[in-house]
């Protein structure tokens, strides 16, 4: 049987933090457009087409799709953010918990960034402290396939298991002419815990991995991947 590690999201003093806005297991935040989402084009009944030689799942049946949305925990925005432009154009970030600021990375930081628009890089301050145990990091990403339409933060990793204080999150908009609220509980960046190991690449010009594999997958007419080679993740 598995043990299973443990994360800890701890409360930095300076904030004030609803237990609404807590951290969350991804699993229990999927986003809304992948549970109205069928299993099955045009109704949720599975049909074969023999000519294609294929059913007609939907995106909903990927299991790769549904790991990368449900692992890890979401922390969301735990006050509303207001976005606005002064009067020569810049955006300025107010937000409602008078008890924290939006503070920016000035844009000749990152000059180069793919993702930037021109402007400074406004940052979210993280109200938790997180801990992971040794040898454990945490990556942190944009929420994968989620609802945020409004920013995406610039992804890093942290040695979590050494550096427990706060995990700040430069971001960007997401459409850089936006204006107005951006609300509470918005998911913010989505965190994997991951263990450190060291890895070597090499490349393998057999083709008897590959070919075992699709012997196998021609075994099953459905749900291939997901009967014969995928693992259950589990973030609680």
């Amino acid at each position: 049987m598995l043990i299973s590690k443990e994360i800890k999201f701890t409360p930095i003093p300076l904030f004030s933090v609803d237990p609404m806005y807590y951290p969350v297991p991804a699993s229990s935040a999927i986003p809304y457009w992948y549970k109205k989402t069928n299993s099955y084009i045009g109704s949720n009944t599975k049909v074969y087409n023999h000519t294609a030689n294929e059913w007609n799942q939907t995106i909903k049946k990927c299991i790769p799709v549904f790991d990368a949305l449900s692992s890890g925990y979401i922390i969301p925005t735990y006050a509303d953010l207001w976005v606005s432009n002064n009067n020569f154009g810049k955006k300025i970030y107010s937000i409602s918990n008078r008890n924290t600021y939006i503070p920016v990375h000035d844009f000749a930081q990152a000059p180069y960034h793919p993702a930037s628009t021109g402007e400074p890089y406004p940052k979210l301050l993280n109200p938790w402290g997180i801990k992971t145990p040794k040898g454990y990091s945490c990556l942190f990403i944009p929420p994968v396939h989620h609802s945020n339409t409004y920013f995406s933060v610039l992804e890093g990793i942290v040695d979590t298991d050494t550096y427990n204080s706060g995990i700040n999150f430069p971001f960007v908009l997401n459409d850089p002419t936006f204006e107005g609220l951006i609300p509470a509980g918005t998911p913010m960046v989505q965190v994997i815990p991951f263990k450190r190991e060291p890895w070597k690449s090499t490349i393998d010009l057999s083709t008897d991995n590959i070919m075992n594999s699709e012997r196998l997958m021609a075994t099953k007419f459905y749900d291939r991947y997901k009967k014969l080679f995928w693992s259950k993740k589990e973030y609680k």
